[in-house]
């Protein structure tokens, strides 16, 4: 099992409308790929950051699923991310694999 994980650090201008976005919108769309079995979403409470910031995780059984959604589904979303919020948002993504 795979955990893809987003962490994005927003304006606290742009948080509320962001949040609301993914609940309704983004993540719906994520999940709809099939590729993934469950997923979270996190707001970090100690960030050093400036700005809000949270984690949209997602959990794939296999590597070949993950690989799937980002070479198929991957560009579009983060193309329609980038666009709704550009220059209000950093954004680190990263892969990893449970062990226990």
């Amino acid at each position: 099992m795979y955990l893809y994980n987003v962490t994005l650090i927003l304006e606290d201008a742009a948080a509320e409308e962001w949040l609301q976005w993914m609940q309704d919108i983004h993540i719906p769309e994520v999940m709809a790929t099939g590729l993934f079995v469950s997923n979270r979403l996190l707001k970090v409470v100690d960030s050093p950051n400036e700005g809000v910031t949270y984690c949209a995780q997602y959990v794939a059984e296999t590597l070949e699923q993950y690989n799937k959604y980002q070479e198929e589904f991957a560009p579009a979303l983060q193309a329609e991310l980038n666009e709704r919020y550009k220059n209000r948002f950093v954004a680190y993504r990263s892969l990893m694999e449970f062990v226990g």
